[in-house]
Parts: structure tokens; sequence; C-alpha cells
């Protein structure tokens, strides 16, 4: 356990010859300033985590007990100034040295993961569902999931199968890059949150948004989430729209692998009630809001709610590193559509002669959902309600797992 204050030791002992006077400065600390006092804490957190990870070698292999480690931090300091912190908090960090490992499997830089997470504090994010927070990055490359206590469980029992899946698929995944995963205590409450990769996007606009999970039953968007500005469609509206991804084929058969080998993995877990979570940039609509100078980029200031905007710059990094986009600054500067694969990693672009050009971003969402007594009493009711035939969403993972794959297979034209 660490402990913030001051704290100093005198001696009687010393001589008394006369001695210049010493004037102690205070050491500037680093400012996290978020209208949340939770994220000041998450900020200050991972800051502190990633210094202290840095003066740590990485181990040549993990050991089943990193999968059961986490490292604590207690504050206690009244000299805070509470606009910045609390005085009193408590920072968890879970397997410190597996989601180091993971993340450089999946190719990110521990420094450029501390600033896109500390430089600025997190915005509130359009998908926000109103039942926890979930937050993006100020650069909008990572994802910041509030998370249950049953979720960090969930999380523990198939971390070590989900680190051994990344080193045998080295990285190639569509499952979520789960990146770290942290508990703040502030004011005797807990919050955890899971740290991911953004699936989509962090420069180019998402126009339109489905969910799919091959069910059709209850498988609609309701008026309410129609009224959205970026509403979150589903299997039905899939198929009404007419909806098709554009790519080669050889591209299909690529993400086709990809995806029947996560499946796999989450079919030997238990795990079922995922989705493909798909994103579609329309390049000509983004070139005609860009023309008309209208544009609503990702780059744009976000509004303020509830308190939660994009601060100012904090935290005196110099010219680097940048974040986890921050290095494409110093490259040719990207045209309409145009991705970095290293970044944008869920991004495929549509082939030569589809009807319109597009960017699609697909990935496999909400994987910790394991096929328990819960799910069963859901099964036996909705077999009740729609009869044994129909195509309902809480099935057995293996019937699951064969439906999702087919209706998959064919939202490509």
């Amino acid at each position: 356990m660490a402990a913030l204050g001051n704290s100093g030791t005198t001696s009687n002992l010393a001589p008394k010859t006369k001695t210049k006077k010493k004037h102690f400065v205070q050491q500037k600390v680093k400012v996290f300033r978020a209208s949340d006092p939770v994220l000041s804490v998450f900020m200050w957190g991972v800051n502190h985590s990633i210094n202290d990870l840095s003066q740590v070698p990485v181990p040549v292999m993990l050991l089943p007990d990193d999968f059961k480690a986490n490292t604590k931090v207690k504050v206690n300091n009244h000299l805070f100034n509470k606009e910045n912190l609390p005085g009193h908090f408590k920072f968890k960090e879970y397997c410190p040295q597996v989601f180091r490992n993971l993340r450089e499997r999946f190719g990110i830089e521990d420094l450029d993961y501390q600033v896109s997470l500390t430089r600025s504090p997190p915005v509130r994010s359009f998908d926000d569902p109103g039942e926890g927070l979930l937050l993006n990055s100020y650069d909008r490359t990572l994802v910041i999931k509030q998370i249950s206590s049953e979720d960090v469980a969930d999380m523990h029992n198939i971390l070590s199968e989900y680190h051994q899946h990344i080193v045998k698929c080295h990285g190639s995944t569509l499952l979520p890059q789960f990146l770290g995963m942290y508990r703040m205590s502030v004011d005797s409450e807990e919050t955890y949150l899971l740290v991911m990769r953004n699936m989509f996007s962090h420069r180019l606009v998402v126009h339109r948004k489905y969910d799919l999970k091959g069910s059709l039953v209850d498988r609609e968007a309701s008026d309410k989430e129609r009224e959205k500005e970026l509403p979150t469609f589903k299997d039905m509206d899939f198929r009404n729209n007419m909806q098709k991804v554009y790519v080669t084929e050889e591209q299909k058969e690529k993400f086709m692998e990809k995806l029947n080998k996560d499946v796999e993995f989450l079919v030997k877990l238990k795990i079922m009630d995922y989705s493909l979570l798909l994103g579609i940039h329309d390049i000509g609509r983004a070139e005609r809001e860009e023309e008309e100078g209208g544009e609503v980029s990702n780059e744009e200031e976000p509004e303020t709610e509830n308190g939660l905007t994009v601060g100012a710059t904090v935290g005196s990094y110099g010219t680097s590193p940048e974040g986890i986009a921050g290095y494409m600054s110093t490259c040719k500067p990207l045209g309409p559509g145009e991705f970095d694969p290293y970044v944008d990693v869920y991004a495929v672009r549509s082939c030569p002669g589809a009807p319109q050009r597009e960017v699609y971003f697909m990935g496999l969402i909400d994987v910790l959902t394991q096929y328990d007594t819960k799910k069963k009493a859901a099964h036996a009711a909705k077999t009740v309600k729609h009869g044994a035939g129909a195509e309902i969403s809480t099935v057995h993972p293996e019937q699951y797992a064969k439906r999702f794959r087919d209706f998959i297979f064919n939202i490509f034209a």
C-alpha cells in the first residue's frame, strides 16, 4: 500500500555547525482535472500505473499468478486541490502484466496508451446508453466502459484463454481488444472501468450503425432509438433496409476466417449473446459535408453533456509521445475515406464497383455473457412465448454460433 503525504524526519545528533538554510520547493504535480472526480482518479491512476510499470522489467513469460494479480494504491492527501483530485481515494489495477502484454500484442505502446488516456479527460460517447459511463479517450482511439463487479469476475474467468487466443492469432482478431481494467474507490463508492480499442475510427465519422446477432425476434430498433442522431439498427432493420456490405472476395474470405476462429473460441468458453458491431462511413456524404463546411467530424469540439467535455491539454509531454493516433500527423495527410490500418484495425474499404464508396468498421462486442442459469431461464421463457422453432436470441452457445455465422456470411453482397 502506498500513501502520499508530506513526511519529514529530524535528528538531534547533527553537529551544531552553521548550515545554509534549505528552501524546499514543492514538486509540481501533473494536474488531472475532469469534472467527475472518478475520472480524475482514473487519469491519475493510469498515469501512476504506467510510470510504475515502466520501472518493472517485462517478464519472459506470464505465470498463472499474473492472471490473479493486482496493484493497489491508497491516497490520503489533504493538500490536493479538491477541484483536481479528491483528498482520499483508492485505485486498483487488475492483472497489470497481462494487460501490458496484450497492449504490446495489439501494437499499442504504453506511453501512447498513457497519453491517450491522461492528456485530456475522456469524453462522453455518442453511444452512451445512460446505464453507466461509456466514454472515448479525448483522441477517440480508446473506449472506456463502466462495468459491474460481476463483469470483472467474468473477465478474470476468461482472461487466460483470451490471452492464449490473442497469442495464437498474433493479435489479428475481431474480438474487443481489452487493454486495461481498473477500480476506483471515491467517497466509499466503487467504479469499475474497462479500456478497449475503439472499433470505430478516430477520424472517419460513422453515418450508419448496426448491432447484428443473427436473430430476427425482437431485433428491430425502437421508435425511441430511431430518434437518436446515430441510431443503433438491428437485424430486422438490416434486412428491411436491403443493406449489404460490399467488399472483395478476398476481403470477405479473410474476414470470415477471423470470425470463425473468434466464434470457435467463444463457443469453447460457452459464451453467447455477442453481436457484430457494423459501422458504415459514407465517403461521398463526408465529402459533401466537408464542401458545405458543415461537417460534423470526430475532431469537432463535443457539446457539454453531464459535465464531461474535452478539457484543455494538461501535462507536459513535449512533442512525443503523441498518443495512439499521434504519429499519423507526421505522415502525409489522409484523404477522404483513407485510414491507417494500424490504428483503425477493424476497418475495411468497399470494393471497386460498389454502389457507394464506403468504409466498414466490423468487430465483435458483448463477449462476456456466458451461458448460465439466467440464460437458460430466458431461453425457456422465450421458447414458451415464440414457439420452439422461432429464431430467438437466447439459445445454446453452439446453436447461437451457427446461426450467427450463417447470418454474417450473408451480409456481404
